[in-house]
């Protein structure tokens, strides 16, 4: 569906910027070849003596690499330049910046203080580049946004998807109900759009409200107008659990929206969770691989935690109820008839997820901040599901939902250890406020399954982190320790990485990152932030299908 004059204008801005230097476009896939350096040639910055993983299934080695401007231009046993800063890694892991597959750092890269625009959290894990815009909550305003996160300068790259929900919420707002044909051809008018200003792909978050009122077959006709642009489907797909379809029915369905639409599938956040479905990693991992066998294009990330985050509401309400949002809900509320069912739901929702014992509190500065649900509901003298629904009114009523943030202790060890090993998954850390992911995923991921419980080996650990991302999400020049690609590099000192955050105190920033360039510049030294916004916005080129600006 072409797209309106208004939109072309802002597509047209954006391109802008782009030609103008003022955001990064990728380069296509055909890239410049890769740059070399000759023994005249001087470089910036010199890391020696580094154990070097390349982001690729080599062996590492010790050797050097040389930064000069944003890019690599060497990498190998005994660099030929001499450079203005030289850096001794004897000892250390040299790597590329690492990428979060999946993320909600978006708080972070729009926030009105600069300090938090550096994203702190994620640099100091060593990740340079963080997946925005998933569980279907990305822009379809790809340009205009990426022109203002970047304009405010931040410490990492982001990539922007734009966002089933996001495009569903501006038509049909929250209602629970199919679009007409007209409705229809606005969605995909707007992921057209989204598309064709950058975005890297299509996310959805089909288990959440309103995007949960979507039938399989709005969701393929609007994810088609992605695919035709080259993009990626990533899902939160419908049912993680036992809430709708169950999980292996709704991996079936992801799996079916790729196939029929015609592009690649990403599950993010790939788990088994509650207790009516641990145990079932063995089948999903046997549904995704039958996909990839019959030749589609089928990955998934997954974090390191046995607790998952989420809200109060999404996991204890029926999706009925939350129709309309959050005056519609509560109506319903004080309505006795209708509570007395909407109590009945939440009993079943809860047991799913493991009762009241596994619902952490993890919402900052609240009453119930660091306690489980039961906890509070002891204190209360109510039932669990009674103060559940008066955390949630309140955060309707008076904090805008802030409130709700929950980490629920309902995943399996032997099902998370199963699906690290698989030779399609990446690292995320879906970091939200509240649930340690967001300060600590990767040097937990680090310490506990590859030191400790040695689930995985350090080359997996870095592959999983970085080329093996870059290549599921068409990164170009990035993920990978090469002459010629964007000098993201990290230098880890491995007896010292490791996490500082838990469920009690989940703001804690990690440590052990000795060295951290993005984009050639400094951005944490000696495992703290340097202060430097060097971060860029990786926005595709505009792919076929797409007016002209």
């Amino acid at each position: 569906m072409p797209l309106l004059p208004a939109r072309r204008r802002v597509r047209q801005a954006a391109r802008a910027l782009l030609l103008s230097g003022s955001i990064l476009l990728l380069p296509a896939a055909t890239a410049d070849k890769p740059a070399s350096a000759s023994g005249a040639d001087n470089a910036d910055v010199l890391i020696t003596g580094g154990t070097i993983y390349d982001g690729g299934t080599g062996k590492p080695y010790v050797g050097d690499i040389a930064l000069k401007g944003d890019r690599i231009v060497y990498v190998g046993r005994s660099a030929p330049m001499k450079a203005a800063q030289r850096i001794d890694a004897k000892g250390m892991i040299v790597a590329p910046g690492f990428i979060d597959a999946h993320t909600h750092a978006d708080g972070f890269l729009r926030s009105s203080d600069a300090a938090e625009r550096v994203n702190p959290a994620w640099l100091d894990q060593g990740v340079s580049t963080v997946v925005i815009g998933v569980d279907g909550y990305g822009t379809p305003d790809v340009g205009d946004d990426a022109a203002k996160i970047q304009a405010s300068g931040v410490g990492t790259n982001f990539i922007p998807f734009v966002g089933f929900g996001a495009v569903r919420q501006r038509v049909l707002g929250q209602d629970a109900r199919a679009p007409n044909a007209q409705e229809l051809g606005a969605m995909k008018s707007l992921v057209a759009k989204g598309m064709c200003e950058g975005a890297t792909g299509f996310s959805a978050g089909l288990f959440y409200a309103p995007q949960s009122f979507a039938k399989t077959d709005e969701v393929i006709a609007v994810a088609r107008e992605a695919a035709i642009r080259g993009g990626l489907y990533d899902t939160h797909q419908r049912d993680e659990s036992s809430y709708s379809i169950g999980l292996l029915g709704s991996v079936r369905e992801a799996i079916e929206i790729g196939k029929q639409a015609g592009m690649p599938v990403h599950f993010a956040h790939l788990k088994a969770l509650g207790v009516d479905v641990q145990g079932e990693a063995p089948a999903v991992i046997a549904e995704i691989d039958a996909a990839r066998k019959a030749g589609q294009n089928v990955t998934a990330d997954q974090y390191p935690w046995l607790a998952s985050g989420s809200s109060l509401d999404a996991s204890l309400l029926p999706r009925w109820a939350v129709d309309g949002g959050g005056d519609a809900l509560l109506k319903r509320l004080d309505d006795p008839t209708t509570l007395v069912r909407i109590r009945q739901e939440m009993s079943e929702n809860m047991r799913r997820r493991g009762g009241a014992k596994s619902l952490l509190l993890i919402a900052q500065g609240f009453p119930w901040t660091g306690k489980t649900l039961e906890e509070v509901a002891t204190q209360w003298q109510l039932d669990p599901r009674d103060a559940a629904l008066r955390i949630i009114r309140q955060s309707i009523e008076k904090d805008k939902g802030r409130g709700t943030a929950v980490a629920s202790f309902n995943m399996a060890q032997a099902d998370v250890d199963l699906l690290m090993r698989q030779p399609w998954i990446v690292t995320s850390s879906d970091g939200s406020n509240g649930h340690p992911r967001m300060f600590a995923t990767f040097p937990e991921k680090y310490v506990r399954y590859v030191r400790e419980r040695k689930v995985i080996d350090l080359g997996t650990f870095v592959r999983q982190s970085t080329g093996r991302t870059a290549d599921i999400y068409n990164i170009d020049h990035r993920g990978y320790l090469r002459p010629g690609y964007y000098a993201d590099v990290v230098v880890i000192d491995p007896a010292r990485y490791a996490p500082r955050a838990d469920y009690m105190h989940p703001r804690e920033l990690s440590v052990g990152v000795a060295k951290l360039f993005v984009n050639g510049t400094l951005a944490v030294s000696d495992s703290q932030t340097t202060g430097a916004t060097p971060g860029r916005a990786l926005l595709r080129p505009t792919p076929a299908h797409c007016p002209p600006a």
